[in-house]
C-alpha cells in the first residue's frame, strides 16, 4: 500500500505519530493509500523549519524569488498530467476536470512570477520641508494554509505561491482525503530551487489544524472549506493573535429572466451544477426561474442532464466521476430522498446509480429538484454534490429578494439579454462574485476570489491584490535629511555654503 508522509525542511519525513488515515479510490471504494496524521510535535517541527527558512527567505531579493517561481511554473506545466492523475485517483474527478484545476492554479503561480510590480511601494516627496514619506510592504513571517478535498492542487496553489513570492514561508495542511498532489507540488518546488523549509507539508486531522491555529510562530492562516469550520478557524486563530482569511461554504444561485436564451441557460446550469460532481464551492446549486419559463427551463435541464456519462475519472468517456467518500455520497443522497416529503418535485433521482464493474464506488447520479421551498433542507444546506434545486418566482424583484435572503454570499449569476437588468443585478445582489451570462464567475488570477456574509470570515479575499495585502504588512517611513549646506563646520561635502 502506498504511504504519504510529510514534507518538512526540503525532504520527506516519515510520520512518527503512529496515526494513519485511509485514502480511498472513489471509483472502486478500495483503500489504496495510508497518510500520516501529524502530532502536535510534528507540526512544531514543520513550523520550526519554516521559521528558520524565513530568516533568509524574508530578506531575499525579488529577482531570486521570481527566478525560482518561473522555473517552478515550467515544472508544473511539464507535470500537468502527473498532478491531474493523482487528483483523479484520490478525489475521483474526471481527468479533464483535474487538468482544469491545475490550469487555474497555474494562474496564481503566474501572478506570483510578476510579484515585483505587486510589491512596489509609494513615495511622496517634500510633504514638508525636506520631509519625504514612503509606504512599503513587508512579509508577515510563517504562514499556514489549510485546504479542502475538492481542489487538492488548485486551492493550495491559490495560497503558497503568492505567500512565498511576498517573502513568507509556508506550512500547508492539505485534506487528508486526497493528500498526494500536495506532496508533488512541494517536490517540484524544491526541484525548481526553492530553499529548504520555505514550503512544508504536514498531513493530519484536527490535531494538526489546532496546533497550527495556536502556534505562536504562525503569523497568518489561510483556509478554504465549509462555513462551520471557517467560522471556527477564524475565531480560534484570531483569539491567538493571527491574521486570518477563512473562506466558507456557499449556496450559489442562478437567476434566469424570461428574456434569457434558455438553451444557453440550461447548458450553463448543467455544467455549473454537475461539473466535478457538484463538489465545488462555486457550483450553481439553485436556479431561480422568473415568470413563465420555469417548465421549459426544467425540461431543457433534464434533457441535458440525462445525457451526462458517469464513470471512473480515468475513463476518457466519463463526464462526471464519483463522490469523494461513501459517507459523503450517503449524505448527498439523503437530501434527494427527503426532498419530496418537503414539497419538491423530484424530476431526476440519481440516488440509485451504479457503474457496472465498479459497484463499490461512491456513485451517485444527477438529481434535479423542482419547485423547491426555501424552507427545505435541500435548499438551506450546502449539499456539495450533483443536486440542482429549481425555485420559481414571478418577478425579478422577488428573485433578488430570495437570493439576498440566503445566509451565503459567495457567487451568483444572472442570465438575460437585457443590459439594464444585468446592471441592476450587479449592484443589488449581495454576493462577492457575480456572473452575467457566466454561471461560475471565478475571477482570473489578478482579481481576488471571495464571498460575502457566511461565505467569508476575515477582511481579505484570496489571491489577486487582496492576497498580496494579506501576505504582507504595510509600513510607512517618514524621512527628514538636513541639507548638505548645513553640514557641521569642518565637514566638506563639496557643496557651496551659499546653496
Amino acid at each position: 500500500m502506498k504511504t504519504v508522509n510529510h514534507w518538512i525542511g526540503g525532504k520527506t519525513v516519515e510520520g512518527a505519530s503512529g496515526n494513519w488515515g485511509p485514502v480511498t479510490d472513489p471509483a472502486t471504494g478500495a483503500v489504496t493509500t495510508q497518510v500520516a496524521l501529524a502530532s502536535a510535535e510534528e507540526v512544531d517541527s514543520a513550523v520550526a523549519a519554516a521559521k528558520a527558512a524565513y530568516a533568509t527567505w524574508g530578506t531575499s531579493s525579488l529577482a531570486q524569488r521570481t527566478g525560482i517561481l518561473f522555473r517552478y511554473r515550467a515544472l508544473l506545466d511539464a507535470h500537468r498530467d502527473d498532478i491531474a492523475a493523482l487528483i483523479t485517483a484520490e478525489h475521483g474527478k474526471v481527468h479533464s476536470d483535474a487538468l482544469g484545476e491545475v490550469a487555474r492554479g497555474l494562474e496564481i503561480v503566474e501572478l506570483a512570477c510578476g510579484i515585483t510590480t505587486q510589491l512596489k511601494g509609494e513615495l511622496s516627496t517634500q510633504v514638508s520641508n525636506r520631509v519625504d514619506v514612503a509606504a512599503i510592504r513587508q512579509p508577515v513571517g510563517v504562514v499556514a494554509g489549510i485546504t479542502p478535498f475538492n481542489f487538492p492542487a488548485m486551492v493550495p496553489m491559490w495560497m503558497f505561491p503568492l505567500a512565498i513570492a511576498c517573502g513568507n514561508t509556508f506550512v500547508l495542511k492539505p485534506s487528508e482525503k486526497d493528500p498526494s498532489a500536495a506532496n508533488l507540488l512541494a517536490e517540484l518546488a524544491a526541484e525548481a530551487g526553492l530553499p529548504d523549509g520555505v514550503l512544508n507539508v504536514v498531513h493530519g486531522d484536527k490535531i494538526a489544524v489546532d496546533s497550527l491555529l495556536a502556534h505562536p510562530d504562525v503569523a497568518a492562516v489561510s483556509f478554504v472549506g465549509s462555513t462551520p469550520i471557517a467560522r471556527y478557524i477564524h475565531t480560534t486563530a484570531s483569539v491567538n493573535g493571527k491574521r486570518v482569511q477563512a473562506l466558507g461554504g456557499a449556496k450559489n444561485h442562478m437567476l434566469v429572466l424570461p428574456d434569457a436564451d434558455l438553451d444557453a441557460a440550461a447548458d450553463a446550469a448543467v455544467s455549473a451544477a454537475y461539473g466535478s460532481a457538484g463538489e465545488r464551492c462555486m457550483a450553481i446549486s439553485a436556479v431561480v426561474a422568473v415568470g413563465a419559463i420555469g417548465d421549459e427551463l426544467v425540461a431543457k435541464i433534464r434533457e441535458r442532464a440525462e445525457k451526462i456519462k458517469i464513470g471512473p475519472g480515468n475513463d476518457p468517456m466519463s463526464e462526471m466521476g464519483p463522490l469523494i467518500t461513501k459517507a459523503h455520497r450517503d449524505k448527498v443522497a439523503s437530501y434527494v430522498t427527503g426532498a419530496a416529503a418537503q414539497g419538491a418535485d423530484v424530476v431526476l433521482d440519481g440516488t440509485g446509480y451504479t457503474v457496472d464493474g465498479f459497484e463499490d464506488g461512491h456513485w451517485i447520479g444527477l438529481s434535479l429538484l423542482d419547485r423547491v421551498s426555501t424552507d427545505s433542507d435541500a435548499y438551506r444546506d450546502e449539499i456539495f454534490g450533483p443536486v440542482l434545486c429549481v425555485l420559481r418566482t414571478e418577478t425579478y424583484e422577488e428573485g433578488v429578494k430570495l437570493i439576498n435572503a440566503s445566509p451565503f454570499g459567495n457567487g451568483t449569476a444572472i442570465f438575460t439579454r437585457d443590459g439594464g437588468a444585468a446592471r441592476r443585478f450587479q449592484l443589488e445582489i449581495e454576493a462577492g462574485m457575480v456572473g452575467v451570462n457566466v454561471p461560475i464567475p471565478v475571477p482570473v488570477g489578478y482579481h481576488s476570489f471571495g464571498g460575502w456574509k457566511d461565505s467569508l470570515f476575515g477582511d481579505h479575499h484570496i489571491y489577486g491584490n487582496d492576497g498580496v495585502h494579506f501576505y504582507t504588512r504595510g509600513k510607512v517611513v517618514t524621512t527628514r535629511w538636513p541639507d548638505p549646506s548645513e553640514a557641521p563646520a569642518g565637514v566638506d561635502l563639496g557643496f557651496p555654503r551659499n546653496h
